[in-house]
């Protein structure tokens, strides 16, 4: 950037002095080619003298066109003369004078230019401090710059090496302004001497003060360019630091890659897995398969209790010397049972069991997030309104000089529960406290709050009745740097000897796990609890406690051991329980099921994924018949109502042949154009839907079935089926078929004239048979009926039945009624129905009418359609004139076209692209479920699922017991 700023200025500088220069010379010389004496041409000129003097006399001429150039006399040419060398002399003054000035100007329009060519640096001025801000952040900066400097050790040869270049950069860049300067000025007095001295004395002070006005520009602009060196080198001085601490983060990484392959590949040779990773991979599929901790698993573990806020997740912590648990003041934040297996490895790192995710233990951001996780993985567990859950969080940590052993922390045992617990929160506790204590190889690692009172200690009495003689308790006393200030010596003392609490233990142990600052690392916890028994004048008296007896480095190892020792007196024995429950379980397979494999539930899974999509490539494979018929069928029962209710009864009740054409073309374009496309689509929708739902059925017929999929296999398709949609782009395509299909109302030939025919006469009968339905209703079971089966008409029959004797009298009149009821026909039933004593109003007398008019009218409609079976040729001939009406005939026949022209269309987009679609839906919803165990256990049980589950559960134990105890054998 400097350099740039160093050429930029030193050729604007150049430019600006030629330009002036040359400026003023070439004023000078027009005005002498103007003013100097004419000379008259001669032969042996030269052409640009020729050239000179033929532009004089066109200058004369043109100041006299009408005489052209003439010689002056000789008196008045020397007047002429000397009035033309002082006019001339006069004009050089002015003219000079300008060039002057324009070089000037010239040379500020260049700077100006030059100068909004820089970058902006407004904002610095706002990012920047101000005022008695800019002050203290200025002393900030000095203060903060020599703690740097006394912090870090600069290269001296770097150092020396920037000194030295920006020295250079400054002496280069002064000579190089210098000799630009004096080059500008020697060249402008240089010219300027060629002419008379008047000339040159008047350029060369027009030069000065250019030059004078650039030197003071430049001196602005030098100190400008000085503040940006600066800057720049500040910033290059920064990035250079985060360069060296990029490239030490490099080589570190490098250097533990190295290492980690080189282990990688030793530990590789050397064995597979350690044995503690062994033993809780044991634990892990011990607690899938066994969560309420029966006597069928009694394998060790260590299992830590205590009162809540006793301390006992921090004596977890100290053991694994990492703080890896969330933290509340006050509040439940053990929600749910955290297993943690401890190995010693070279870094010091945390994993989740269903993780790959390594979190760094050194790394303050990595615990953060690992305590993050940990809470959420415990709100995650808890379900249904609980406080607790009895779901296991199982995690590794790994770290140089860590005991190798599985604990689980359990949530703390309360006395009172809070508004926001579930009511049941203290017995879940106290339930799920017994049964990791009642495992009788279980270690229990009972943690007492030294601060508190003993007698409110609610563990110590679950902790007797779990383990009354003591054989694998461990008892600890938390915060004893608080008790040393509160309670009584002699009372710690029994405390540790074991003689307070009635409960018995193997060992006692004291323990410091914090000085209550929740930002302390576990390295500066472990050196104050050092600290405070070196020091503490408590534990240093003779007969209160013994040195193995304190510091949470000794209860580990403690722990460990003790640990250790009841993994290799019970892991045989807890082997050989497996075997007999393996032995026990295959042979209740072999009595129910022979000659069935067992298969667990992944695997019955993935057998009926396979069938339901074997299921919807036979969907492609129907024939394009049987799609037409299903697609039509289910076309005309979705579309049947409407074209009856709104297009066919009200346009032929219209009254006459004209307005029943009219009213049909209006209503079927309307219909084309708004609701017939998108409920084309919903009848092709479900159509499909019903031949898939056949297939599946169909498949339950055959010898092969496996009846324990039926339930997952109608889960999966309805679940797609929601899902899935028709294209939206199908409903424009099918209104403009539709529209164009209904357009054309001319029937073309006989075969087709007798399929109307034939499809009016079905329709009409299905309404006939619905409204006949509705009458039987209405007016109660015929006579036969209510003889052979005992039935009698109501109150409300009766009276319809006589209404309805009333209105076929009116039909039987007049044969072409209208659709509605005068008022005078309406008063007629009335006083008739009165005669008979029969009270009725006007709206109860319509309601009757209604249905019976409309069996009166399909039965019309049917034997129109008899009488237009054979007037097809009639109908050619003489079209709407006909003597005979046959419009609804040409009206179902549109609407028949319009069913075949939409089947089709419906079925050429099944075929191609639905049935392609549906299949990606009932994959990806198998995808879910198959990710979904709890879902996959409510969709596959029975006694066949859950007895193959739980055998091969089993089986895989054993196996890993078996493992486990072949690499502790060779470890001893």
């Amino acid at each position: 950037m400097l350099r740039i700023y160093q050429n930029t200025y030193r050729r604007t500088a150049r430019k600006a002095v030629v330009y002036s220069t040359k400026v003023a010379c070439c004023n000078h010389s027009t005005l002498c080619r103007i003013t100097s004496h004419p000379r008259r041409p001669q032969d042996n000129g030269s052409s640009s003298s020729n050239g000179n003097h033929q532009r004089h006399e066109e200058f004369l001429l043109a100041g006299n066109p009408a005489r052209g150039w003439q010689m002056p006399p000789p008196s008045r040419g020397y007047g002429m003369l000397v009035v033309r060398i002082l006019r001339g002399a006069l004009k050089l003054r002015y003219l000079v004078l300008g060039g002057a000035i324009g070089g000037g100007v010239s040379l500020s329009k260049k700077y100006e230019d030059w100068k909004d060519g820089l970058p902006d640096f407004k904002w610095l001025e706002d990012a920047m401090p101000q005022g008695e801000r800019w002050s203290q952040f200025s002393r900030n900066l000095i203060e903060v710059g020599s703690l740097v400097k006394n912090a870090i050790d600069v290269d001296p040869k770097l150092k020396q090496l920037g000194e030295d270049k920006l020295s250079e950069w400054r002496s280069w860049f002064d000579s190089r302004l210098d000799d630009a300067i004096e080059a500008a000025d020697y060249q402008g007095v240089q010219i300027v001497e060629t002419k008379d001295d008047l000339k040159a004395k008047t350029t060369v002070a027009a030069l000065g003060i250019t030059s004078d006005e650039s030197r003071k520009k430049y001196e602005k602009l030098q100190s400008q360019v000085e503040t940006l060196q600066t800057e720049i080198m500040n910033v290059q001085i920064k990035y250079q630091k985060e360069l060296e601490k990029m490239e030490k983060e490099n080589r570190e990484l490098r250097q533990q890659y190295l290492i980690l392959k080189t282990n990688k590949k030793t530990t590789a040779k050397k064995i597979k897995k350690s044995l503690i990773d062994m033993y809780s991979e044991v634990l892990d599929e011990l607690s899938g398969y066994d969560t309420g901790y029966t006597m069928a698993d009694h394998l060790p573990r260590v299992v830590v209790v205590g009162d809540q806020s006793s301390g006992k997740t921090s004596v977890l912590e100290s053991i694994a010397k990492a703080r890896i648990f969330p933290r509340g003041s006050g509040e439940m934040m053990t929600r749910a049972p955290v297993k943690v297996t401890l190995a010693e490895g070279p870094y010091h790192v945390a994993q989740f069991r269903d993780s790959d995710r390594e979190y760094d233990l050194t790394k303050e951001s990595d615990l953060q997030e690992l305590r993050r996780d940990v809470e959420l993985r415990m709100r995650a567990s808890v379900r249904g309104g609980k406080t607790v859950s009895n779901e296991v969080i199982s995690m590794t940590v790994k770290g140089p000089g860590l005991q190798r052993m599985v604990l689980v922390d359990l949530p703390g045992i309360i006395s009172t529960m809070t508004v926001d617990m579930a009511s049941d929160t203290k017995d879940s506790i106290h339930q799920m406290t017994k049964h990791y204590m009642s495992n009788p190889n279980a270690i229990i690692l009972c943690i007492q709050d030294g601060s508190v009172d003993a007698e409110r200690s609610n563990v110590t009495d679950l902790v007797m009745q779990c383990d009354p003689l003591g054989r694998r308790t461990i008892f600890v006393l938390t915060k004893v740097d608080l008790a040393e200030e509160l309670a009584d010596p002699d009372r710690i003392r029994k405390i540790l000897s074991g003689k307070l609490f009635p409960m018995k233990a193997l060992g006692y142990y004291a323990v410091v796990t914090g000085r209550g600052r929740k930002d302390d690392n576990i390295d500066a916890i472990r050196q104050y609890e050092e600290d405070f028994f070196k020091n503490s004048k408590l534990f240093h008296r003779r007969g209160v406690i013994m040195p193995h007896q304190v510091t949470s480095r000794n209860l580990s190892l403690a722990v460990s051991d003790r640990f250790w020792k009841m993994v290799r007196e019970t892991i045989e024995q807890q082997a050989d329980a497996f075997k007999a429950t393996r032995f026990n379980l295959e042979t209740e397979w072999k009595n129910n099921f022979p000659r069935l494999r067992e298969s667990g539930r992944d695997e019955l899974f993935d057998k009926a994924k396979g069938e339901i999509l074997d299921e919807v490539v036979t969907l492609s494979q129907i024939s394009a018949k049987k799609w037409d018929d299903a697609l039509n069928s289910k076309l005309w029962e979705k579309l049947s109502n409407y074209v009856f209710e709104t297009i066919y009864l009200p346009a032929a009740q219209s009254g006459s042949q004209n307005s029943f054409n009219t009213m049909v073309d209006i209503k079927l374009r309307q219909w084309a154009e708004q609701a017939l496309p998108a409920k084309s689509v919903e009848a092709g929708w479900e159509a499909l839907q019903l031949e898939f739902i056949s297939l599946m059925e169909r498949s339950k017929k055959t010898q092969d079935h496996d009846g324990i999929f039926d339930q997952l296999k109608s889960a999966v398709v309805d679940e797609a089926i929601r899902r899935h949609s028709w294209e939206d782009k199908a409903i424009d395509m099918l209104r403009v078929i539709q529209l164009n299909t209904l357009e054309d109302r001319f029937v073309h030939d006989k075969q087709e004239w007798d399929s109307a025919v034939k499809f009016l006469e079905t329709s009409v009968n299905a309404k006939l048979v619905q409204t006949e339905e509705t009458l039987a209703q209405m007016f109660g079971p015929g006579q036969l009926r209510r003889l052979t089966h005992w039935q009698y008409l109501t109150q409300d029959q009766q009276k319809r039945r006589g209404v309805k004797n009333e209105l076929d009298k009116i039909l039987k009149n007049d044969t072409k009624h209208l659709p509605t009821l005068t008022h005078d026909e309406l008063t007629t039933v009335r006083k008739n129905l009165q005669r008979d004593n029969v009270d009725v109003d006007t709206d109860y007398i319509r309601q009757t009418w209604f249905p019976v008019y409309r069996k009166h009218f399909l039965q019309q409609a049917l034997q129109r359609a008899k009488d237009c079976r054979k007037a097809y040729y009639l109908y050619t001939q003489q079209g709407a004139e006909c003597e005979i009406s046959c419009s609804d005939v040409v009206l179902f026949w549109r609407i028949q076209q319009v069913i075949k022209i939409t089947g089709n269309a419906l079925r050429q987009q099944v075929i191609n692209r639905e049935a392609r679609r549906l299949d990606k839906e009932i994959k990806a919803v198998l995808d879910e479920f198959s990710d979904d165990e709890e879902k996959k256990g409510y969709l596959l049980t029975g006694k066949r699922v859950l007895l193959a589950e739980e055998l091969i559960k089993v089986r895989q134990i054993q196996e890993k017991l078996e493992e486990f105890i072949n690499s502790l054998n060779q470890e001893k």
